[in-house]
């Protein structure tokens, strides 16, 4: 299965210019024949989560979901991306949605782990499990952003069966470890691939790393960008996870009781 993830600029609450950039390379992913794109953290409306939370009105979030499926029809590939949503509460969480290339919701994310003063102070924590649906033959969750800085994260989609990881991110420049070092080990410590999308330039003063990676289940780099805005592709074998898992069984051999009396 080929994978295409976007690394571009978004423009603050320019939702036109952010829907054409995804369109963009909506149609040229799916010209290359990838399966689905991945688009950074709350892409469709700029990572800035103070200005987000105070200037967005959540009635346009429904049709900016349609827009999307739009967009995922229209250029028949699986989309990722992420946008804010508004709970039953009223608490906002950052969210993030896989859709078919038929532009239907296969599976929907809150952002568990918030970073930092500014997302803390503009959005609530989500609490629930990293789901796990069959996309394409694989077994596919999502994580957001700081989220897969946690093993324990990452471990619940893998242990609910997830061979594939797809993370819309917002990583600021100078957390270059992150892509290169600790998205790595968690793609090996869980034996699953995680592709990893991120923003570059600035946006609303944040200098983002770029530093877009797909990592493969034995902790190797398929694809990695630098800074610059660019289209990431890369092949994932789908006996991939299995192979790595048969080798050394990390999942199977765990052993969650006796975690759980070291925390007692």
């Amino acid at each position: 299965m080929l994978l295409a993830l976007l690394q571009a600029n978004a423009a603050v609450l320019d939702i036109d210019a952010n829907c054409a950039a995804i369109d963009a390379a909506a149609r040229a992913a799916s010209a290359a024949g990838a399966a689905v794109l991945v688009t950074p953290e709350l892409f469709p409306v700029g990572y800035a989560p103070g200005r987000v939370r105070s200037g967005l009105d959540p009635a346009i979030l429904p049709p900016l979901h349609e827009r999307l499926a739009g967009i995922a029809r229209r250029n028949s590939i699986g989309l990722v991306y992420s946008l804010p949503r508004v709970t039953a509460e009223g608490d906002w969480q950052i969210s993030a949605t896989l859709l078919d290339a038929d532009g239907t919701a296969l599976l929907g994310y809150g952002k568990v782990h918030l970073f930092g003063p500014d997302e803390r102070a503009a959005f609530a924590p989500a609490a629930e499990r990293p789901a796990v649906v069959d996309f394409h033959g694989m077994p596919t969750s999502m994580v957001i952003c700081y989220d897969v800085e946690f093993p324990e994260a990452v471990r619940a989609a893998a242990s609910g069966g997830a061979e594939l990881l797809l993370v819309p991110t917002a990583l600021a420049h100078g957390f270059d470890d992150v892509p290169q070092v600790l998205l790595r080990a968690r793609a090996l410590e869980s034996q699953l691939t995680i592709a990893y999308a991120n923003h570059s330039g600035v946006e609303d003063g944040c200098r983002f790393l770029g530093g877009s990676v797909i990592a493969g289940p034995d902790g190797k780099l398929l694809a990695a960008a630098g800074e610059e805005p660019e289209l990431l592709f890369a092949e994932v074998d789908p006996e991939a996870a299995r192979r790595e898992r048969a080798t050394v069984p990390y999942l199977d051999e765990r052993r969650p009781d006796v975690y759980r009396s070291w925390d007692a």
